[in-house]
């Protein structure tokens, strides 16, 4: 079989960088699947894998699940705090229970909600937000910033911020504290579906084996 051969029928998984990928990483491992050394030091951004039968994009967290919607990765791995800010149309087929973390509104200590005329709301994540807000009954201004959202409150731009809280380290370091906690986060197992027809067999035995390591099963 040519090597163009053997790379249509790899399984394209998109991941995300950093401690998602490195989590997941080792998921694949516990399932068998034999990644080499390197694949953890390498910086490129598509890595076959003739042995695990797969090829993965390395792609930056909010746009996995935009690969795995166009059908470019078959399967990918997201955070549920992306899924539901994207909304993309995947299928969401396993809770890798990896990635751990919450979602939360944070503020300054002199923070007053009593104060709050046109409460601003700064956020990497403004569908969440707002969607989060609406189902409290609160009308709030949502401005969406791309990094360093706890810098928001300090400088005046915002009252309060909503992000993803791991240790709380970063809010204590500038100042912040959390005020309501929203809801937990996990890392998920997404699936393209015209890939869960097209190369069900594949993606079965991925899901079937990765449940395996997920429930304690090795």
């Amino acid at each position: 079989m040519t090597e163009e051969k053997i790379s249509e029928q790899l399984l394209t998984v998109a991941m995300p960088k950093g401690r998602i990928f490195d989590e997941a990483v080792a998921l694949l491992r516990k399932a068998n699947y034999p990644l080499p050394p390197e694949f953890d030091e390498s910086r490129k951004l598509i890595i076959e894998s003739p042995e695990a039968g797969m090829r993965f994009i390395l792609a930056k967290p909010m746009d996995v699940p935009t690969y795995v919607e166009h059908g470019v990765a078959d399967v990918g791995v997201a955070g549920k705090d992306v899924l539901i800010e994207e909304k993309r149309d995947v299928y969401e087929v396993l809770d890798l229970k990896i990635s751990e973390c919450y979602m939360a509104v944070a503020a300054l200590p002199s923070y007053n909600p009593n104060a709050d005329i046109a409460p601003k709301i700064a956020s990497k994540y403004p569908n969440l937000a707002s969607s989060y807000f609406r189902e409290q009954g609160e009308q709030v201004e949502i401005i969406k910033l791309n990094g360093s959202i706890e810098l928001a409150p300090i400088i005046g731009l915002a009252d309060r911020i909503v992000d993803i809280v791991s240790t709380g380290r970063t809010l204590k370091e500038n100042g912040l504290v959390e005020i309501e906690t929203m809801m937990p986060i996990t890392s998920r197992f997404i699936v393209n579906p015209v890939s869960y027809r097209t190369k069900s067999v594949q993606i079965d035995d991925m899901v079937a084996r990765i449940t395996k390591v997920v429930e304690g099963g090795e």
